[in-house]
């Protein structure tokens, strides 16, 4: 079976890729929308040069971010981009269906919660228990 091709919102990925950076916006829901109209803040900027140039072998140094409210452009596929969660940088593979969305919502912040087994003193009952 073939691999089907992808689309956004109608656009195959070439066409995505010709479209300016406003063309695009009008595509992209709401938030991320009215984030690109106020434009890009300079950390915004100066990721989007490391990934041009990144694209053009030019940089050969793995890209690592603290930007999380970036929106993911059709440029950035196919880049490892590390993004930090707050206490490491966590890398992602920016693929085709992940267009749209924001790079911090591919890096979480929270660990899931894992138990283990309560220590000594951890209940009432075993604060009288011999200790050999």
């Amino acid at each position: 079976m073939a691999k089907k091709e992808f689309k956004y919102r109608g656009y195959t990925f070439e066409e995505l890729m010709n479209m300016s950076l406003e063309d695009l916006a009008k595509l992209f829901p709401s938030r991320q929308r009215r984030s690109l109209k106020r434009g890009l803040t300079p950390e915004q900027k100066k990721l989007l040069r490391k990934i041009r140039l990144a694209k053009k072998g030019k940089y050969k140094k793995p890209i690592r971010t603290h930007s999380r409210d970036m929106v993911i452009l059709p440029e950035m596929v196919g880049i490892t981009i590390y993004v930090h969660n707050g206490k490491e940088f966590v890398p992602i593979e920016i693929k085709e269906e992940m267009i749209g969305h924001y790079l911090g919502e591919f890096a979480l912040t929270r660990k899931r919660v894992q138990h283990g087994s309560p220590g000594v003193g951890a209940t009432r009952s075993s604060m009288f228990v011999a200790i050999k």
